[in-house]
């Protein structure tokens, strides 16, 4: 009987009419000049590329494989390209390891050059950090850790690796002026490395502590404001750092949280914690409910401040950036109220909350929010605090968000 009804759902298989217009195979897409200013860059570690997603429509519009580790790019305002540290193994997951800054154009997003460097790239769980490109485009820094740590200087212009510059008990890699980079040393002191015309070393200073990391240490996560890197310490203080100079100005430090706040146990949280929207000076922080070490902990609300009047301007509640299976979003077009089931969750289930938070740059600025265990993204009126939609880029996880264009960019 099965064999007779299978046949007969061939025949009308065959007979049935194919509406459908035939596919034109072998084009390919650009991205539209000037890129749009709502438009946002998540890291899957998982699926291991970034994924370029439009907050307002929803649609991908892109992605790059970052290779092994979270894949952060590089976003000069000078030119069309990307840079992208990369590490890949010649057997996938072992093998030979090579280390490359791929240079991709930033309309086709077709690599068109890499740069081989050392194999000491440092590979973390860091959204940040992990490489820098001087303000004036000129060259990028590369953190390494072999555990010795260093910086490999790359000349984006020439398409050159220069050198390794060892930086012994500090790590990472902040811009900090023209062929210039800050490092966070072990013992709370801020490195500046400085280059010269060809990326060599001319100079480094060390300054004295600026945190005590026994105590209070800062998180890596930093903002900047013009000249200004804002770190925030594990009990909400923050330390502005002007490094563009020698020697580096270290501003009056300022708190997140006034004494209700602390004894409530409110406390900074999340994998990228911190997100700044330059033409106000507004700073927007994760916030949650928790005790000591507990600054990985996903947010529960954003804290919204006046980065110039140090005042906190708005709390705002967060709703789950969504569930996503296999990077397909779950439950996002449920009616209410199934759809708030995901709301409810993350508040029982915490680890699924908010861990990743940035900001569109241009006037009508959008906030977009992410979670370590998801690839759907919650966007927000990053004004208002209203929020607006989920949207799904298809990755899985969201360990890094970036929101690098203004809108301004032209065909240069």
């Amino acid at each position: 009987m099965f064999h007779r009804w299978f046949l007969c759902a061939l025949l009308l298989a065959g007979t049935a009419r194919a509406d459908l217009p035939v596919e034109t195979t072998g084009s390919v897409e650009v991205l539209p000049v000037p890129f749009g200013p709502h438009w946002a860059w998540a890291s899957d570690v998982v699926l291991r590329r970034i994924a370029l997603v439009d907050l307002e429509s929803g649609r991908t519009l892109g992605m790059l494989d970052g290779g092994f580790g979270v894949a952060s790019g590089l976003f000069p305002t000078q030119r069309r390209e990307i840079y992208l540290p990369e590490t890949h193994y010649s057997r996938g997951s072992r093998g030979e390891r090579t280390d490359v800054v791929t240079i991709y154009d930033a309309v086709t997003l077709a690599p068109v050059a890499e740069v081989k460097i050392p194999p000491g790239r440092a590979i973390n769980a860091l959204s940040a950090a992990n490489a820098a490109l001087s303000d004036d485009e000129r060259f990028v820094a590369v953190f390494d850790y072999t555990p010795a740590t260093a910086l490999s200087i790359v000349d984006v212009e020439r398409r050159a690796f220069v050198g390794e510059i060892a930086t012994p008990g500090c790590s990472l890699a902040y811009a900090a002026g023209p062929r210039r980079f800050a490092m966070l040393c072990a013992d709370g002191a801020l490195l500046t490395v400085t280059l010269d015309a060809n990326g060599r070393e001319s100079g480094r200073e060390r300054s004295k502590p600026f945190f005590d990391p026994a105590r209070d240490p800062v998180t890596e996560k930093a903002v900047r404001w013009g000249d200004r890197w804002l770190f925030v310490s594990f009990e909400g203080l923050v330390h502005p750092v002007d490094a563009s100079g020698s020697p580096p100005r270290f501003g009056e430090r300022w708190s997140l949280l006034d004494s209700t706040d602390r004894a409530e146990g409110w406390r900074i949280g999340g994998h990228q914690h911190l997100a700044l929207h330059g033409p106000t000076g507004r700073l927007y922080s994760l916030m949650h409910q928790g005790g000591p070490d507990t600054h990985k902990q996903p947010g529960t609300e954003l804290w919204v401040y006046d980065v110039e009047g140090r005042r906190r301007l708005q709390r705002i509640p967060l709703r789950s950036p969504g569930f996503t299976y296999l990077g397909v979003p779950v439950g996002n077009d449920w009616p209410w109220p199934l759809s708030r089931i995901q709301d409810w969750l993350v508040a029982y289930l915490p680890d699924l909350g908010v861990g990743s938070v940035a900001v569109t740059q241009d006037d009508q600025p959008l906030l977009v929010t992410g979670s370590n265990f998801s690839g759907s993204l919650a966007v927000y009126d990053a004004l208002s605090g209203e929020f607006l939609r989920r949207v799904a880029p298809g990755n899985m996880t969201t360990l890094g968000l970036q929101t690098p264009w203004t809108g301004a960019e032209t065909a240069r």
